[in-house]
């Protein structure tokens, strides 16, 4: 991994604060610590803690899904709106699905994984991506090609591993 920055730092520390704030506030939708899925999903396995990934492609934005438009789906089982965003996702699930598993996009920069909040999203070049929360988004927001690129870079060496050994 590369050297960390002053504000690389920084943001790790905002985004640990974050992270804490978030499980307390929200604990049914934390992290699982000690998971090595590369799918961000809840003890259940729901993933996007039950909003429609296809929602902001044709909705403009996020939207609680329905149970009974459930799908399994490496490793998460993805809730949907209605039976065409049902049908659409499972014609091009790559095409709806968020970025880095539902991960934080910007904690994934980091080299961390903490939780995606899908209603602090982003759709960039046809990507969908998350963030834990507002101000962390914000972060994010000021260097997304800089961000992009440490995400990715990262990516493929944490996708597996478990949130609590990286943060």
């Amino acid at each position: 991994m590369k050297k960390l920055t002053t504000r690389s730092v920084v943001a790790a520390a905002g985004l640990a604060l974050a992270a804490t704030t978030m499980t307390i506030s929200a604990p049914s939708y934390a992290v699982v610590e000690t998971s090595t899925s590369e799918v961000n999903a809840d003890v259940h396995g729901l993933a996007m803690q039950g909003y429609d990934p296809v929602a902001y492609f044709t909705s403009g934005g996020p939207q609680k899904g329905k149970k009974k438009y459930a799908v399994r789906h490496t490793g998460g089982t993805y809730y949907f709106a209605n039976a065409s965003n049902k049908e659409a996702f499972m014609a091009d699930p790559d095409r709806y699905l968020p970025q880095y598993g539902g991960f934080c996009a910007m904690g994934i920069a980091l080299g961390k994984k903490l939780d995606g909040d899908p209603t602090v999203w982003k759709v960039v070049n046809d990507k969908l991506y998350l963030n834990v929360n507002k101000d962390v988004a914000v972060a994010w927001n000021r260097d997304i090609p800089g961000n992009l690129y440490k995400a990715s870079e990262n990516w493929p060496e944490i996708k597996y591993s478990t949130p609590q050994s990286l943060n």
